[in-house]
């Protein structure tokens, strides 16, 4: 046994046997991790890459969530959308046809910096400011920032598309 071994791994190897401890300190091999971290890679692994860019050439990527509603976003890309100024909170946009929302929670708290549908009107909409719980709004994903265009009141044309 080395000199240097924690006081825990001795711990462990009295308790569980020397041969024991060597396959409980070995790293997890595919499978072996607990259910939430296997839940967490997978989302990772999963996770698709957009992108919204404007005219102008300001860019933002955004990661795209897993749900029903996020799925059938996806399918609409490349997708060009005026973003116009509500409420001093957000960007919406009209989108080309309506989402599914079964499935998914009946409502969300946005946060700055998300990607919602907002089921009654059908619309894209994206959070620059904070927001109340809101009853009919999926969260489709999350920008990775949010650019000063979306800030202001003028409209922002942008295209969306997927990241290769």
């Amino acid at each position: 046994m080395r000199r240097d071994v924690s006081a825990a791994a001795m711990l462990s190897a009295a308790l569980i046997g020397p041969a024991e401890l060597s396959a409980a300190q070995a790293e997890p091999g595919p499978g072996h991790w607990p259910p939430s971290m296997q839940t967490k890679k997978v989302a990772a692994m999963n996770a698709v890459r957009i992108r919204l860019a404007s005219p102008n050439g300001e860019s933002v990527t955004a990661t795209l969530g897993d749900g029903p509603s996020a799925r059938a976003f996806r399918s609409l890309l490349p997708l060009t959308v005026e973003l116009t100024d509500y409420n001093a909170t957000e960007k919406i946009a009209d989108l080309p046809k309506r989402l599914p929302t079964e499935g998914e929670p009946a409502g969300v708290d946005p946060e700055p910096g998300d990607l919602a549908y907002y089921a009654p009107w059908g619309n894209l909409a994206i959070f620059y400011k904070d927001f109340s719980y809101s009853r009919g709004l999926v969260r489709l994903g999350r920008l990775d920032r949010i650019p000063d265009a979306f800030r202001r009141s003028a409209p922002v044309t942008v295209t969306i598309e997927a990241v290769p």
